[in-house]
Parts: structure tokens; C-alpha cells; sequence
């Protein structure tokens, strides 16, 4: 059964997606971010290319040749699109729960401070543990202050 880790209170959403797409990789684990529009797609693939706090992370769209070589994939648009490659990571930056997330091992959920993306992160909260899934909860503003 997938694990789903919720991380909330986030101050910058595509920051932390960053920062967890690092990590995962050097934990050597294959990462899909689900970026359904277009436009948070190419900003995510932007700031992979600069986020000097986690350094370059190797990434392609997920319909790239390269793609089977990457250890992060972008995908944007259609769940069509979504490719059958294995990723043990699946990071959704969609509003709503991706419709083929039990594919993947684990599926990180960012919530954001604002009230349309708390309001989505509940609804999405509530599918998963309606479902019976085992839910972690990390609290980003608290982790923040004790550090």
C-alpha cells in the first residue's frame, strides 16, 4: 500500500517540492512530480535547473528519450501522459489526488499557507484516510522554528 506523507504549512510550495525531489534522489529513489498544468510544470523545471539550496537536480519531462535514464520526471497535462516508468516517489503538486497514485511506493503531498490550498490538502487528506492509507504529517512552520 502507498505511504503518504502530508507537508504542510509550506511558505513556498514549488521550494519544498524541490528540496523533496533532492532528497528523494539521493536516497536513490526515482521521482515523478504530477504537475497537471502546464504552467507549474515549466515553473518546477525551471527552479530544479537553479535551486542553489539543493543544487542541480537531473530531471526531464517525462515523454523525453531521456527519461529512462532520469532520476526525476516531470509530467504535465493529461494523466495520459503519465508514464508506466517506475517511479517509487510520486510528487503530486496537483489540487487534486492523483488518479494513479497507488502505482507508486510513496506519494508526497505539499500544502501551501494559503486557503484554497488548505481547503484542496484537507479534501485530498480526507480521500487517502477514508481509503484506510497510513498518513504522516510534517508541520513545515514548526519544523522552520526548530532549526
Amino acid at each position: 500500500m502507498t505511504s503518504i506523507d502530508f507537508y504542510f504549512n509550506a511558505d513556498d510550495r514549488l521550494g519544498v517540492a524541490c528540496r523533496l525531489a533532492g532528497k528523494a534522489m539521493r536516497q536513490q529513489k526515482r521521482v515523478l512530480i504530477y504537475a497537471p498544468e502546464h504552467g507549474v510544470a515549466e515553473k518546477i523545471d525551471r527552479m530544479l535547473w537553479t535551486a542553489k539550496a539543493v543544487s542541480f537536480i537531473p530531471h526531464c519531462y517525462a515523454h523525453d528519450p531521456l527519461a529512462g535514464s532520469t532520476p526525476v520526471l516531470i509530467t504535465a497535462g493529461e494523466v495520459a501522459a503519465v508514464p508506466e516508468t517506475a517511479c517509487e516517489v510520486l510528487l503530486n503538486l496537483s489540487v487534486d489526488y492523483p488518479p494513479f497514485f497507488e502505482r507508486h511506493a510513496r506519494l508526497l503531498e505539499i500544502v501551501a499557507q494559503d486557503e484554497e490550498q488548505v481547503l484542496a490538502g484537507r479534501t485530498r487528506f480526507k480521500f487517502y484516510r477514508d481509503r484506510g492509507y497510513a498518513i504522516r504529517n510534517h508541520d513545515l512552520l514548526a519544523a522552520e522554528a526548530r532549526a
